[in-house]
């Protein structure tokens, strides 16, 4: 059997060395029309702002492969046709400027994804960069490294565009980030993005949402759809990527409507003995069963892993993913796995959302600080369906517990049952993840109702009647309070029913969430109907106060 993979990065090693793992008969082939094979795009961020060698960044040449696994990579060897019926592929090999075809048995297409850039006047200047593979790192680099830049400017604010915005931070350039979304990192909930937000301001980067560049002039003018000028140095433009199937389309595979490949759950393409795995490929929610395009590393390598045992005849399927991502911020972490509340909303679910702000370690201890959680769940069954997390240490092993209790459909009672490693420099006796399962657990099953600071915006904007107690000290409520709050402090609460009526709905808070339900549970308990405790009380609720504003 021959098997030939167009792409060598993520992916398509991936399912050469699988294949190969399986089978020392099959004849493998890999065509790559770059340079540079087998790296990880999401290092390379940090190859620009770091002593990392380049060498570290590519360790494994076409040699490598060929010694270790015999497997024959081409690379300067460009795909330019491919011809289903007859099984054949037409490569231009780049550095002989020579055409040839060869055959297949089995037909991998790994091409990936390209970045996508704006159709406007200005993106071909020479300080006008993407970053999608290691020759454009180098050339990023040898720019700053070349140039006086003071200023830069960032289209985007997913993961590479916080990574490359922390990047030529480091150098000392004043950085902006223009994002078209309403909110930075969109991948999270906007109530998510403001901590992302305000911390980015405070490191002296500013933000710019729901805009977009229009134009780019040779003196580094930019203009946005506002009406807003930036001037820079330096442009990096990071608005997203696309998966590159111009290939596969002209061949006649099926694609969803974002142009990737649609495949099975052997990553076999609508032609048979054709298979897709990585960016270039669609994958499917493991929560909804429904399309999901997520262009990550590790998807890519997963993928490609169960495209090299399906076709040589092993049992992997692909059973869909969560879409979990992380960012390290500076020194703050972003991460976030399955279902936003705007995925839920959309999807046949009754979401419940809570917010946890809680200490990553017990707080005695140095280096202590807050990290804020949204979780999301299914009321109607109880299931955890996504979580969001903003913070210093210990972000990432929380969202991997999340990811994990997510993937085997664990309920929100589940969390707090989980015996979690304890010692007070890595966590607090009852863990963060711990302590959200709880309060779902709360929310859903025993009565403890939560309401989201946008929620009680809207209900309040809409002429709801709602007695708002802060039960917090005089002092913090003097400091800044929710307009028409009335401040209650908790030790004086039993002593003061008289002042919160039983007819109209109440809402209890304190700073964090956790003297707010102390409250609600003693107005419970007092024969209160409606009662809510304020999700991520004060703290969470001025988060989403844009600054300057009331």
């Amino acid at each position: 059997m021959r098997i030939v993979i167009i792409g060598a990065v993520a992916a398509g090693t991936s399912v050469a060395a699988k294949a190969r793992r399986n089978s020392e008969d099959a004849e493998i082939v890999i065509y790559e029309k770059d340079s540079d094979i087998s790296y990880s795009v999401c290092g390379l961020p940090y190859y620009i702002g770091t002593d990392i060698e380049r060498a570290k960044l590519t360790p494994r040449d076409p040699a490598w492969f060929k010694k270790r696994y015999n497997i024959d990579i081409k690379n300067r060897h460009e795909v330019v046709d491919v011809d289903i019926k007859k099984k054949t592929v037409t490569v231009h090999d780049i550095a002989g400027d020579r055409v040839f075809s060869d055959s297949y048995d089995r037909l991998v297409f790994c091409t990936g994804a390209r970045p996508v850039i704006p159709g406007i006047p200005g993106t071909d200047l020479e300080f006008v960069f993407t970053l999608r593979n290691v020759r454009d790192a180098d050339r990023i680099k040898d720019f700053i490294s070349k140039k006086k830049v003071s200023t830069a400017l960032v289209a985007g604010s997913g993961f590479i565009g916080l990574e490359i915005a922390e990047t030529l931070a480091g150098f000392g350039i004043e950085v902006t980030i223009v994002e078209k979304a309403l909110s930075i990192l969109p991948a999270m909930d906007g109530d998510m993005s403001v901590y992302i937000e305000e911390y980015l301001r405070g490191r002296g980067i500013m933000t710019f949402k729901d805009d977009y560049i229009t134009s780019i002039e040779k003196t580094g003018l930019c203009r946005t759809a506002s009406g807003k000028e930036h001037r820079a140095d330096l442009i990096i433009l990071s608005a997203g990527a696309r998966p590159e199937t111009s290939l596969a389309v002209k061949a006649g595979i099926e694609t969803a409507s974002n142009g990737a490949i649609i495949t099975n759950e052997y990553m076999e393409t609508s032609v048979k003995g054709v298979y897709a795995a990585g960016d270039c490929a669609m994958t499917r929610s493991l929560i909804t069963g429904e399309y999901l395009y997520r262009p990550l590393g590790s998807t890519a390598n997963k993928t490609g892993r169960i495209c090299g045992d399906a076709i040589t005849g092993g049992p992997l399927s692909f059973r869909g993913i969560l879409g979990t991502g992380i960012v390290r911020i500076f020194d703050r972490t972003a991460a976030m796995t399955g279902l936003t509340e705007r995925d839920v909303l959309e999807a046949d679910f009754v979401p419940e959302v809570i917010h946890n702000i809680k200490p990553d370690r017990s707080e005695y201890m140095p280096g202590s600080s807050q990290m804020v959680i949204k979780a999301v769940a299914d009321r109607k069954t109880g299931r955890i369906l996504g979580a969001q997390i903003f913070g210093a240490d210990g972000v990432d092993k929380r969202i991997d517990v999340f990811a994990t209790a997510i993937t085997f459909k664990a309920k929100a009672e589940d969390l707090f049952h989980l015996d979690l490693a304890y010692a007070p420099p890595y966590s607090t006796t009852k863990d963060p993840v711990m302590y959200t399962g709880m309060i779902l657990d709360n929310a859903i099953n025993r009565g403890r109702s939560l309401i989201t600071p946008a929620e009680l915006r809207r209900r309040v904007g809409a002429g709801d009647l709602i007695q708002i107690i802060d039960v917090r000290s005089p002092a913090d409520y003097s400091r800044g309070h929710i307009p028409g709050a009335v401040n209650i402090p908790l030790s004086e609460i039993r002593d003061r029913l008289d002042e919160i009526s039983r007819e109209h709905p109440v809402v209890t808070h304190c700073n964090k969430g956790v003297s707010g339900n102390a409250a609600q549970n003693i107005l419970i308990l007092k024969g209160y109907s409606e009662v809510y405790n304020l999700s991520g009380g004060y703290k969470n609720y001025a988060a989403g106060i844009s600054p300057g504003s009331d």
